[in-house]
């Protein structure tokens, strides 16, 4: 037997938020001075500034990202190892730019080149690595660009290196989504990005990554820079188990670039912080079983419900509780079955999946004669009341006029 559409009502609980305080989003708006940004929280994925953030522009050697992303995939396929050496051809030893400072005919590792592309910016060391994966840069660009379109990005790609190239484009967007996978999807590589300084043929150079010399928690990305995308940087940085990832560009120089990325980390850190709305297997109360051996089934979350609010508010989270219901039986445990709606002024409504915290089969023959009969009540109920009168002022139908 199925549930009848008029029994389908749309069920909403007020839950209180037992939370001390909890700020509400309205801390005071960034104005940088970039021409592009976009700041994310990496746990919540809370957006905390977003200029532009979808607005193609030349990406400059912050393109080595997706160059990066190519190799670590090898190597985690299994396709490459760090001890695996390519050969410098005479195509990467004349490129410009900055450089790695590889000479032709000379075999480096996988590692060094990687420590050359990161630390060093190393144009050579990108074109390098293209050509031992793909035979060609430009076989490499076109593979780049295919691999882009599958993990959803708006980037395409005329080169390994972020030179100038009317192909090379990227967004914000698919740069911050790049350094998180960097940073989730491959943690073993990602420490590369940390250090601060690399020697290749007798040449010293620094990162140059300004942040890591900021003692503000930052590990990571890269840096860029052309006359058309000027000073830019992906960035990411790490304060009391709180990752913010971030994308600035178009600066018009390397203090500005500076100055500017340490702010947006300073004022990420200062302004918000991350709260646990719910915790996985806390009780979120019940919802109505229809035709169920039980007539409630009790709801939770999986996983720690997190949101990233600002510290200068102490409005009151509110959350509501939503489904279509009653439930049909069977009911599984871990079944998504509702969804928690937690709003606040000026927060963007946060969605979080609510299920099942256990099992409800269906009921017996009892429990469908008993639901049968109700419902015949229900029914008669409303063909007694359907026009205002009481059951004792009705008709008898029996001694009705015709």
């Amino acid at each position: 037997m199925t549930r009848r559409s008029g029994l389908r009502a749309l069920a909403a609980l007020s839950l209180a938020m037992a939370l001390g305080l909890a700020p509400r989003l309205d801390a005071a708006e960034l104005d940088i001075a970039a021409r592009e940004g976009l700041v994310i929280d990496m746990a919540t994925g809370a957006v905390l500034l977003s200029k532009n953030p979808d607005q193609p522009t030349p990406p400059a050697s912050m393109l080595k990202l997706m160059t990066l992303t190519m190799v670590f995939e090898a190597l985690e396929e299994g396709r490459l190892s760090l001890s695996d050496e390519f050969l410098v051809s005479e195509k990467a030893w004349r490129m410009g730019g900055s450089k790695m400072f590889v000479k032709v005919g000379e075999r480096v590792s996988i590692e060094d080149l990687i420590r050359g592309v990161i630390v060093l910016s190393g144009n050579d060391a990108c074109i390098v690595l293209a050509e031992g994966l793909a035979g060609s840069e430009e076989a490499f660009a076109r593979r780049m660009t295919d691999r882009a379109r599958e993990l959803g990005m708006h980037s395409s790609f005329g080169n390994a290196t972020g030179w100038p190239h009317p192909d090379n484009v990227m967004t914000p967007r698919d740069l911050v989504y790049l350094a998180q996978r960097m940073i989730k999807e491959h943690p073993e590589f990602y420490r590369y990005f940390a250090e601060t300084d690399f020697e290749w043929n007798g040449v010293a150079q620094r990162n140059r990554n300004p942040l890591l010399y900021a003692n503000l928690g930052a590990d990571g990305l890269k840096t860029g820079h052309t006359e058309e995308a000027g000073y830019g940087l992906v960035g990411s940085a790490v304060q009391d188990d709180r990752r913010v990832v971030f994308m600035i560009g178009g600066l018009d120089s390397t203090a500005a670039r500076a100055q500017e990325s340490e702010r947006i980390v300073n004022w990420a850190f200062r302004e918000f912080r991350n709260i646990t709305l719910y915790s996985a297997g806390q009780d979120l109360g019940a919802a109505e079983v229809w035709l169920g051996a039980k007539s409630t089934v009790r709801l939770t979350v999986e996983e720690d419900a997190l949101a990233t609010i600002p510290f200068a508010s102490a409005d009151a989270l509110s959350a509501t509780l939503r489904y279509q219901g009653p439930l049909e039986a069977p009911v599984t445990r871990g079944q998504k079955v509702a969804e928690l709606v937690v709003e606040a002024p000026e927060i963007p409504a946060i969605t979080i999946p609510v299920v099942a915290a256990e099992d409800v089969p269906k009921g017996g023959y009892l429990t469908r004669l008993q639901a049968a009969a109700g419902l015949m009540a229900r029914k008669a109920m409303v063909a007694v009341m359907g026009d205002g009168e009481t059951p004792e002022a009705a008709p008898d139908a029996a001694n009705a006029g015709g």
